[in-house]
Order: structure tokens, then C-alpha cells, then sequence
């Protein structure tokens, strides 16, 4: 019997290869689920860290959950090396918010690719925080400045948050879970020195709790320096930087050379502290919660000698030296080469103080040279290594003392005479560190070097001048006398000073005065040079005003042979003041003037003005002032301006460029009233001037033959023109009746100004009839109505004349003596029987009842009526 052969179908052969390939495939995605979850908390750095059994696992999945909302709070893929020691995976996260918030869930899973394990269980970090009480956190945290920090408020079980307050902002919160919400401070600045407050209020009983936040720098130490004083141990110091805002517990600590160092604060604001010995390295580390800086220095010990102050400083003084002597607090400094400087400072001028530097083997006193007697000053001292010099130790107390008196140096003597008064012997007064102590008294002589006479006085120390008679001393028989001064105090007296006076005046002032300005801060004085001149000058000025008085104050300078020029400068000149200002040739016989000038320092305008007068001289009028006194001049008068016043408006009338001008004569004008103001001027300007006014009055005129014109009126006529007052009526006529520019010109006069007010209105009434019936009569024309046809071309300029003087009848009438003038063109002498001669003038003149006329054909003469 055969054996039959197994048959294998292709169908089923295959099946079975595609399964073996997916159980191999699955066998080899699906990493291990992570085992043995472990969460540990740190709360003060908001960190968990997470471990965990992974297998051969390196990159996995992690997720933080809020536990109770569920809430994501970080899903990352992550890769984690396995330790070796422990086996286990480990991994650190850090939370926004702190850790005591709420409830924090992890799982983890594994991944391979794509592929990823199932999660592990799930692993809760508790909170703890009790149900029946409101709490904030983080508490008391540090840090830096432009942080971003959250905090978290957990209220009472069953209660709701009210409010979040940073200081005084009120917060926006964001639920954590049923009970805990949180905020953010965003780029926090600088808190308060006692750190801000987060404060958090629940609702409805509004109980509060509340966390502290201290921000601040970390530490920025620099330039650390280590130095000896003592030549063994060393002293290091360094500047703190900017203040961290950290204080107590939270602020910065030193270590130096990894010892505890107690910084403590120079007077130089620097940080340090000591070493016992010179270590040659040094390590600094600042340390605070928010970081550490290092600082490194190093030295050789004697390249960083640095003497302690000077103690005890005293002094021992003479008139013009001070010697200075101090103490040690090591004695090391006995054997050290030192180099010490001592600061003077008078008292008087403590703007100027003065260094004076000594050297020697363990200096310990210093003589200061050259002071100046009874003076105060104020001194310290301070020393430094001679050899490998580092830096100057610290100053000495400063102490003080007064040198002693000494006799007053030699006075500045000069003398001045006034024609008018005594001459006066003048000194400067002597300054403080001229006169070496307080003057007592001054002594003036008096003598004659021929006789070997002489007088004495004692001058009280308050006084630079002493006045001399002369004319009491005229009896000692020569040209002058000799002035001696003598200065005095405790200390001694000075060396006399002398000046020769004479004892006749004649040379008080000079043949010429000349003028100086001033210039750059002076007036620029310059002279011929004398070559045979040996002796010196003398430059003295004065108020020119105080020429005239007794006690005038004084300032000159002295200077030697051969000078030609000088600037005078005083601050005592003032402006709008003149000074005279005198050249002397100082030489054994008495001062003898040479040259006087005159000047301001600035120039103003008059603070017075004229004293004006007018008077009425005809038909002029002459003004007349007197000179302003130099005192209110102020200035070098230039001149006066004349103005005529109409009380609103100065119109210039002359300009007088002549300061010694005191008269002005305004001429040809009409009676009425004017109004003159005069102003003087200088170079800065005019005075407020001086006004006068004045009536011109009616005035005695000169009679003709038989005529009544004034000489003015006469004039007048002559050249065609009216007075401006008491003028007729006037009216133009055409131009072939005017000699002047075609118009007929009248004008009256008053003869005698009394009008015949006490007539009666009758008599008046009867006047004005007579009146009108003359000068109908006079309009008659002869020949009837045929004299209409005769060429009368001037007969009807004449009536109309007649008319305008009708307009003005109120003023005719009653004047005893009226006279008006009428400018005719040529060949009008018909009218009035007299020569046809070309630009002829008329007068009309009323004389009662009666009116009268005559020629005025002459410019310059009234000729009588035929």
C-alpha cells in the first residue's frame, strides 16, 4: 500500500506568513508603559520633579493636569536619558504658579516614533492647604527687577474671591479651581523697602490675607583694592555698586579669600574690611538670593603702604612762621621715608587754600613760612610712602591758630590843596595784612627842614586825613613844610612816610583842562616824556563837585620815573560823575601840577534843567537861563535846543551847539501867547527840560506924520503881510487885482485897546448908522449909472475890500483908532489921488468918525497923505 503525499494549498501558506509578519511587527511599535510614577514638589522654586520606570524608553509624553478643572497645564514630548544608578527616568518641571495653588495630576507615556505607549497611571500631587482659611502665596519672594510673577489666593471652602490688589492695582484673576485663583505682576520695578503687598479679600465676610514680594538687583561689586596702613595686615575695599533694594536677610553678603568678610562703610561711601595678614591674592564674592559676582585683586605689600591721619596736630607761631607737629598710631612709621603735605587756609579768603609738601624719615613736624602777622589760618596735614608712592593717607583734624602782631608796614602818603580851604595830608588806610594788628593810632608831623621846627598830632586809627592850616604855619619862613605819618599798633610803628607841601598855592589849576574817556575799564591818561626829569609822579583824582569842599575824598597812585602813560582805575567811580584827575611830578621840593584832565566813566543825561526867563522886546522875544550846576550835569554839555510849545508838540526852533550859550532871541512875532521850552544836552541825551511862557502884549509903536502904524505893523505892511492877531476880514480877489499871488491882503491894528464899553445902545446904534451911510456915500459911483461903463476894475477890488471889513464891524466898532492896509496892483492910485505906482500899498485909517488914507509905496517908509 502506498503512502500518499501531504498537499499544501498556496492559499493557506500564505495566511499564515502575512499573520507571523503582523505579530512580529506589533511585537516591536508598542513601547512599555512607563511604571512606577513618583512626583516630589519643591514650593520654593515651584518645581516638580518627576521619575519614573520607562524600560529602554528615551523621548515620552508628558501631561499636567489641574485636577480638578481638568485643565492642561503643560503637554510636551520630551526626551529623558535613564540613570544608570537608580534606573529610573527623571525629569524637572517648573510651575507658573506656586505649587500650593491646587491639585496637580501627571501620567505619563512612552514613545517611540509614532508609536506610543498606553498611559501610565495617573500620579495626583495633593494640595494641602486647610478648607476653613484664606491664604496667598508665593509668600516673601525675592525677585529681580523686570520679572514676571504669579500669585495664587485660596479662599475659604463655600466663598468667593472679591478682590486681588498689587499695592494699591486691583488684579484681574483667573480661576485655578473651585477655591484658588491667581494674577500676574507683569515687569515688576523696585518695591518699597519693606517690599509691596499682594492682598487678596474673599466675600461675603471679606477676610484678608496676603503675600509679600521684595524685587530687587543682584549684587555688582567692582574695583576691589587691598592696602596696608600698618605694614602687616591689610585693609581691602571696593565700591558696592548700585543698590540692590535687598536689606536684612535678603541683602548682599561678602566672603573674602572664602572667609566670612562684615563689610562695613568709609567715609568715602566705599565697602570693606580687614585681613590680618598680606596675603599678596585676593577673592572677593558678593552673594544675594537673586546671584553672586566675584572680584579678584593682587599686590605687593610694599607697593600698597598707606599712612593712617596724623593724630594730635598742634602748632607753635611767631609773627611770620608756624610750626606744626602731630603724632603716630603705629610706630612702624619711625623707620618709613615719608612725604606729607600740610593745606593752609587763611580764615579771611577760605576760597584759597595753599599746599605746602615736606619729606623725611618718619616725618612729624613741618614749618610753614611767610605767613602774615595777626592773620587766623586753619591747617591739616596728611602723608604718603616716599618710595613706591600708592596713595595719600587720610587728613588731619583741622586746627587753627593766629600768628602774632608785627609793626605796620610804611604808609601811602599824598597831600591835596584847595585855594579855598586848608591842604589836607592823606593816607591810605593800611589793609590787614599791611597793617600786621589792629592800628592804635597814627602820628602826623609837621616840619621845617631850615628852621628845624615842627608840630605833632595824634590821629585817632579810624581817620586817613589830616587838614593843614596854612596860614599858621606861613611864620616859619620857607616855601614849604614836610608832612610825616606814622602808623602804630602793638606790634611797633611803621616807617615814617613823608610829602612836601607848599606853602603857597600856584598851580591849583592848570592853563588848559583836557578831556579823557574811559576806556577798557580806565581813563587812558598820556604825557610828554621829560628826559631831564628824575623824579617820580603822582595820578591823583576827585568828584570835580567836592573841589569846593573841605573833606573831598582822594584816590592816587604813584609811579616811577620814566612812565608816559597810565590807565586810572578806581571802584569807586560812579557814573554821571566828572572826575578831575591831576599829573604831579613828585620830587624832593614840593609836587608840582603838570597836567589836569576831566572825564566820566559814563556819561548821562542833565537829573536837572535851566532855570528860563523870557522877556518881550517889541515884536521879539528873548529867553534867557542859567547854567545847570555840575552836579546834575552828568555829562559834558554839548549844547542847548530851543523848541517852541504848543502843549502837545515840540517844534525845534534853534539847535545851540555852544554849552556857554544862556540867551536866545525868537524874533517878528504877532501879539498873542507862546510857550519856549530850553533842553541841554550831552552825549547821552537831552534834559526834561525847562518851559516858560508869555503873552505877547500890545506894544508902543512909532507915529508917522499923520499915520498910526507900530513899526512891526509898518514892516508888515511892507512885505504884504498881517499880524496873526487882530486881524480884519479878508477876502480873496482875482488875480489881476493882487500884486501877490492875486490876492488882496488887509489887516488892522489897534491903536488903543480901550473900548468905549460904557456908551450907551444908542450911541452905538447911531454909530453903526453914520458908519454904513460913510460907506454907502463912498460906494456912490460918480457919473450915475453911466460910470458903470468906465473900466473900474479896481474900484470893485476896493469894494469888496470894504465888505469884508463890514463882516467885521464888532471889532471896528468902538476903537478909537482903527488902521487897515490894502496891497493894490499897480495904476490904483486914481481911487485914492495918489501916484500909479506898481505894487503900491493902501492904508485906511478911522479916526473918530472920520476915515483917512494914505501911500505906503516904499518898503521900508509911511508916507503922509496928500
Amino acid at each position: 500500500m502506498s503512502r500518499s503525499q501531504p498537499t499544501w494549498s498556496p492559499v493557506w501558506l500564505t495566511c499564515v506568513l502575512v499573520g507571523l509578519a503582523a505579530v512580529h511587527t506589533l511585537a516591536k511599535e508598542v513601547p512599555a508603559v512607563p511604571q512606577q510614577v513618583d512626583v516630589s514638589p519643591d514650593k520654593s522654586t515651584q518645581q516638580l520633579s518627576i521619575s519614573w520606570l520607562g524600560g529602554a524608553a528615551a523621548t515620552f509624553d508628558l501631561l499636567i493636569l489641574r485636577t480638578e478643572l481638568n485643565e492642561t497645564v503643560f503637554y510636551e514630548t520630551v526626551s529623558v536619558s535613564v540613570n544608570q544608578a537608580s534606573g529610573r527616568h527623571q525629569w524637572t518641571w517648573t510651575s507658573v504658579e506656586p505649587l500650593e495653588c491646587t491639585s496637580l495630576s501627571v501620567r505619563i507615556r512612552s514613545r517611540d516614533g509614532q508609536t506610543t505607549s498606553d498611559w501610565s497611571s495617573t500620579e495626583t500631587l495633593e494640595s494641602d492647604i486647610p478648607s476653613n482659611a484664606i491664604y496667598m502665596f508665593p509668600q516673601d519672594r525675592v525677585v529681580p527687577v523686570g520679572s514676571n510673577t504669579t500669585f495664587c489666593c485660596i479662599v475659604e471652602k463655600g466663598k468667593q474671591l472679591r478682590t486681588i490688589k498689587y499695592d494699591s492695582t486691583v488684579m484681574h484673576p483667573t480661576p485655578l479651581s473651585s477655591r484658588s485663583y491667581s494674577v500676574t505682576a507683569v515687569n515688576q520695578t523696585l518695591s518699597n523697602r519693606a517690599g509691596s503687598n499682594v492682598v487678596c479679600r474673599d466675600t461675603p465676610e471679606a477676610k484678608m490675607n496676603g503675600a509679600v514680594v521684595f524685587v530687587g538687583y543682584p549684587p555688582r561689586p567692582s574695583d576691589l583694592v587691598c592696602e596696608t596702613h600698618d605694614l602687616t595686615s591689610a585693609v581691602c575695599r571696593w565700591k558696592g555698586g548700585r543698590d540692590t533694594n535687598l536689606y536684612g536677610k535678603r541683602g548682599t553678603k561678602y566672603m573674602l579669600n572664602n572667609r566670612q568678610c562684615i563689610a562695613s562703610s568709609t567715609e568715602d561711601k566705599l565697602e570693606g574690611c580687614s585681613e590680618t595678614w598680606w596675603e599678596g591674592n585676593w577673592t572677593l564674592v558678593a552673594k544675594n538670593p537673586l546671584g553672586q559676582h566675584v572680584l579678584t585683586d593682587a599686590a605687593e605689600l610694599i607697593h600698597r603702604v598707606r599712612p593712617t591721619a596724623p593724630e594730635n596736630p598742634t602748632s607753635v607761631v611767631t609773627s611770620w612762621n608756624a610750626t606744626v607737629r602731630w603724632g603716630w598710631k603705629y610706630d612702624v612709621y619711625s623707620s618709613l621715608a615719608l612725604v606729607c603735605q600740610a593745606e593752609l587756609t587763611p580764615k579771611g579768603d577760605p576760597a584759597k587754600p595753599s599746599q605746602h609738601t615736606f619729606s623725611g624719615l618718619g616725618l612729624r613736624s613741618v614749618t610753614l613760612l611767610d605767613l602774615y602777622p595777626d592773620e587766623e589760618y586753619g591747617v591739616r596735614v596728611r602723608c604718603g610712602a616716599q618710595h613706591n608712592f600708592w596713595k595719600w593717607g587720610n587728613w588731619s583734624e583741622t586746627i587753627s591758630f593766629r600768628t602774632n602782631t608785627y609793626a605796620p608796614d610804611a604808609l601811602d602818603v599824598w597831600m591835596w590843596m584847595n585855594k579855598n580851604y586848608p591842604a589836607q595830608v592823606l593816607w591810605k588806610p593800611l589793609t590787614p595784612r599791611q597793617s600786621h594788628g589792629p592800628i592804635t593810632d597814627y602820628e602826623v608831623t609837621l616840619w621845617s627842614s631850615e628852621e628845624n621846627l615842627q608840630r605833632t598830632a595824634h590821629i585817632p586809627p579810624d581817620t586817613s586825613a589830616e587838614l593843614v592850616n596854612l596860614t599858621q604855619i606861613t611864620t616859619l619862613g620857607s616855601d614849604k613844610i614836610t608832612a610825616t605819618v606814622v602808623a602804630r599798633n602793638t606790634g611797633g610803628e611803621s616807617q615814617p612816610a613823608s610829602v612836601h607841601i607848599p606853602l603857597r598855592l600856584t598851580d591849583v589849576e592848570p592853563r588848559s583842562v583836557s578831556r579823557v574817556f574811559y576806556t577798557d575799564g580806565g581813563f587812558p591818561l598820556s604825557w610828554e616824556r621829560d628826559d631831564n626829569a628824575t623824579g617820580a609822579y603822582v595820578v591823583d583824582w576827585y568828584n570835580a563837585v567836592c573841589s569846593s569842599l573841605k573833606n573831598c575824598p582822594v584816590g592816587w597812585i604813584k609811579l616811577a620815573a620814566g612812565n608816559t602813560s597810565v590807565s586810572v582805575e578806581s571802584a569807586d567811580f560812579r557814573p554821571g560823575v566828572m572826575y578831575n584827575i591831576s599829573l604831579y611830578s613828585s620830587t624832593s621840593e614840593a609836587p608840582e601840577l603838570l597836567q589836569r584832565w576831566q572825564g566820566y566813566i559814563q556819561e548821562l543825561v542833565p537829573s536837572s534843567s535851566v532855570s528860563l526867563s523870557t522877556t518881550q522886546q517889541d515884536a521879539d522875544i528873548l529867553l534867557a537861563w542859567g547854567e545847570i550846576p555840575l552836579a546834575n550835569r552828568r555829562g559834558f554839555l554839548l549844547g542847548y535846543n530851543v523848541y517852541i510849545n504848543n502843549g502837545t508838540q515840540l517844534t525845534l526852533l534853534a539847535n545851540l551847539s555852544d554849552p556857554g550859550s544862556r540867551n536866545y532871541t525868537v524874533k517878528g512875532l504877532s501879539e498873542g501867547s507862546y510857550k519856549f521850552t530850553i533842553k541841554a544836552y550831552t552825549s547821552a541825551g537831552e534834559d526834561t527840560g525847562a518851559t516858560a511862557s508869555i503873552m505877547l502884549e500890545p506894544y508902543e509903536k512909532e507915529m508917522g506924520e499923520k499915520g498910526f502904524l507900530s513899526r512891526h505893523t509898518r514892516a508888515q505892511a511892507a512885505r504884504g503881510l498881517v499880524p496873526a492877531t487882530g486881524a480884519a476880514g479878508c477876502e480873496a480877489l482875482p488875480p489881476q487885482f493882487g500884486p501877490h499871488g492875486g490876492k488882496a491882503r488887509v489887516g488892522f491894528e489897534q491903536r488903543d485897546a480901550r473900548r468905549h464899553s460904557r456908551r450907551g445902545r444908542g450911541r452905538r446904534a447911531a454909530g453903526r448908522r453914520h458908519r454904513r451911510a460913510g460907506f454907502a456915500a463912498l460906494l456912490q459911483p460918480r457919473g450915475g449909472r453911466a460910470a458903470h461903463k468906465t473900466p473900474f476894475p479896481r474900484l470893485l477890488g476896493f469894494l469888496r475890500v470894504l465888505y469884508g471889513l463890514s463882516a467885521h464891524r464888532r471889532d471896528i466898532h468902538g476903537d478909537p483908532d482903527v488902521g487897515v492896509f490894502l496891497g493894490l496892483p499897480a495904476g490904483s492910485g486914481g481911487l485914492f489921488r495918489g501916484p500909479p505906482t506898481t505894487g503900491s500899498s493902501v492904508l485906511l485909517h478911522r479916526r473918530g468918525r472920520r476915515w483917512r488914507w494914505r501911500w505906503l509905496s516904499a518898503p521900508d517908509a509911511i508916507q503922509s497923505p496928500e
